[in-house]
């Protein structure tokens, strides 16, 4: 997997999956955009962990719809291209509707959707309107286990993620035609910030033998599944949502 000459765009791309995603592309050739909210400082240190040089790091909010505009501009201007999208950014928090208050249970949905569902859309809308002028992409979107397992606690996080696999489909259909390829990946559970608080807590042996392999995922197997549907290689999954769960969900 040789991208020597892309330009990539990674949402959510500081820490955890998005990092590891960045650190993956820059190991092969690629100028990397990693997008953040608020933590400039993990930021600069992802940016200065990537081999290469002229890699960017770029503040916005994605569930602001023209904060998602200007971020895909500012990549066009800086590199003159943009080859791939990686929809990896999202918010996961708890709002169980047994113990939640109506105004809780509002924000909460307004939020995730805003980011993890609506957000990825306009990334991918005003991704897309470049790729069909220079003929051609590739998309990514990270999805979850949690779209066909279910969230429980985090309802809103799990239709947010089936919404998305959804989009996933929809758009591999609709840009099949301007050569524009869309794949997603599901994981499990990751070795992330996101999910450190659950893994360390009391019920994290139970989480790690969900998996046989007895454990979750590393975030470097996650970058490798994206890195592996961006590959010029796998034009022809587009449109599949790639399980990457160690066998703890399996569905047909």
């Amino acid at each position: 997997m040789d991208f020597t000459d892309k330009t990539v765009l990674i949402t959510g791309g500081a820490r955890g999956i998005g990092r590891a995603t960045a650190i993956a592309f820059a190991g092969r050739g690629a100028r990397v955009a990693i997008n953040f909210r608020s933590n400039n400082e993990a930021a600069r240190e992802t940016v200065e962990m990537l081999s290469g040089e002229g890699h960017l790091a770029i503040r916005a909010d994605i569930s602001q719809p023209e904060a998602v505009r200007q971020m895909v501009d500012a990549v066009i201007r800086e590199f003159g291209q943009l080859d791939i999208v990686v929809n990896n950014a999202g918010i996961f928090e708890p709002h169980p509707i047994d113990s939640s208050s109506y105004e809780a249970w509002q924000e909460s949905w307004n939020q995730t959707l805003a980011t993890n569902l609506t957000g990825a859309a306009n990334v991918c809308y005003c991704a897309a309107q470049h790729m069909i002028r220079q003929g051609g992409g590739r998309i990514v979107n990270v999805s979850s286990r949690g779209a066909f397992r279910g969230e429980p606690a985090q309802p809103a996080y799990g239709a947010s993620k089936a919404g998305l696999n959804a989009l996933g489909q929809s758009l591999a259909l609709a840009l099949a035609p301007y050569h524009i390829f869309v794949g997603t990946v599901a994981p499990g559970f990751v070795e992330t910030d996101m999910a450190i608080g659950y893994l360390e807590s009391d019920a994290g042996a139970a989480i790690k033998q969900q998996s046989p392999l007895n454990r979750v995922a590393r975030p470097e197997e996650v970058a490798y599944a994206i890195l592996f549907l961006a590959s010029e290689q796998a034009g022809f999954t587009t449109g599949c949502i790639l399980d990457i769960n160690g066998a703890s969900y399996l569905r047909t």
